[in-house]
C-alpha cells in the first residue's frame, strides 16, 4: 500500500499542472493535427520577415519556435510548424477564424484588441517614429508634408492624435503594407514614413542603399509588443507565457536580442527593454 502511494505521489508531483488533465483548445488541436500554425508579417524586419532564402525569420519568429518546441516536448511527439503570411488587416481575424494559432510579429498589445484576441506577456517595447530620405528637413515641420502609414495599425491612430495635438497640417497617406513605404519614399509619393521605430530600423538595415534613409530622433508613442492567440484559451497562453518567462529569468532572451539588434547599439539592450524583461520574469 505504501509503495503504491509513493508511486502515485511521484506521478502527481512530476506532472506539469497544464498537462495533468485532458488537453483543450489549441493544444488539443495541435495534438490531433500534429502542427502549429504561426502567422507572421512578411516585411517587418528584424521582428518578422522573409529572409534571403524566402523563409520566415526574425525576433518574434524565434520566440514562436521556442513555444512550438516546448509544446512538442510536452506532447512527446514531433510538431510541424506551418508559417502563414498575414497582413495588418486580416491578422486578428485569421486568429478568430482558426486559420492561425499564434501571431508572431510587431503586434501592439492594447485593451481594445483584447476584446478580439488574447495576448501573451510582453515580448518587446518600442514607439512610433519617422523615416525619410536623407536631406529632407522634417524635424518639427510637417506642414504640407505627406506622411505614409500602414492601414489598420495603432500607428495611424497615434499619428492622427499627434498631428491634431500639434496642429501640424500634414496629409496622411494610408499604405497597404510596410513593403510599400520604401517605393513611396523613393518615388516622392510621400515625404516620410511612420511606423514602430524598431520596424523602421529593420527596413533601413535591409535596404540596398541604407545610407539614403534617416530616422528622425523623437518617438511619439509607446508600443508594447506581444504575441497574440485566440481568446479564452488559458492553457495555450500559459504554455507561451512559461516559455517567455523562462527566457527572461534565465536572461537567454538577451541572446535572441543580440542576434537581431546587436548591430544597432552594440548588443546591449536599452533600459526600457531590460525593464520589460524584469517585469515579465514571472516566477514558476
Amino acid at each position: 500500500m505504501k509503495k503504491l502511494l509513493t508511486i502515485c505521489l511521484l506521478l502527481l508531483f512530476s506532472a506539469s499542472p497544464l498537462w495533468a488533465g485532458e488537453l483543450t483548445g489549441t493544444l488539443k488541436q495541435i495534438d490531433e493535427t500534429g502542427k502549429i500554425r504561426i502567422g507572421f508579417r512578411k516585411g517587418q524586419p528584424p521582428i518578422s520577415f522573409l529572409n534571403d532564402k524566402h523563409q520566415p525569420d526574425g525576433y518574434s519568429i524565434d520566440l514562436g519556435k521556442k513555444i512550438a518546441a516546448r509544446i512538442a516536448a510536452k506532447l512527446g511527439k514531433k510538431i510541424e510548424i506551418e508559417f502563414v503570411p498575414v497582413t495588418a488587416t486580416n491578422r486578428f481575424q485569421d486568429l478568430i477564424d482558426n486559420r492561425i494559432d499564434l501571431l508572431c510579429g510587431a503586434t501592439t498589445k492594447t485593451l481594445s484588441r483584447s476584446e478580439l484576441v488574447d495576448f501573451t506577456q510582453l515580448t518587446f517595447v518600442t514607439g512610433a517614429g519617422f523615416m525619410t530620405l536623407k536631406g529632407e528637413k522634417l524635424i518639427n515641420n510637417f506642414d504640407g508634408k505627406k506622411i505614409g502609414v500602414v492601414k489598420n495599425t495603432t500607428t495611424i491612430t497615434h499619428l492622427q492624435e499627434m498631428l491634431k495635438k500639434t496642429g501640424a497640417k500634414a496629409r496622411i497617406i494610408p499604405l497597404d503594407a510596410t513593403e510599400d513605404a520604401m517605393d513611396a519614399l523613393l518615388h516622392h509619393k510621400i515625404d516620410a514614413f511612420t511606423a514602430d521605430q524598431v520596424v523602421l530600423i529593420g527596413i533601413i538595415l535591409d535596404a540596398r542603399q541604407p545610407q539614403r534613409f534617416v530616422l528622425l530622433p523623437n518617438l511619439y508613442s509607446f508600443e508594447p509588443f506581444a504575441l497574440a492567440l485566440r481568446r479564452n484559451d488559458a492553457d495555450f497562453r500559459l504554455v507561451a507565457d512559461r516559455v517567455l518567462s523562462d527566457l527572461y529569468r534565465s536572461k537567454k532572451i538577451n541572446e535572441i536580442y543580440r542576434k537581431w539588434f546587436g548591430v544597432i547599439n552594440g548588443g546591449t539592450p536599452p533600459p526600457l527593454f531590460q525593464a520589460m524583461v524584469k517585469l515579465n520574469s514571472t516566477p514558476e
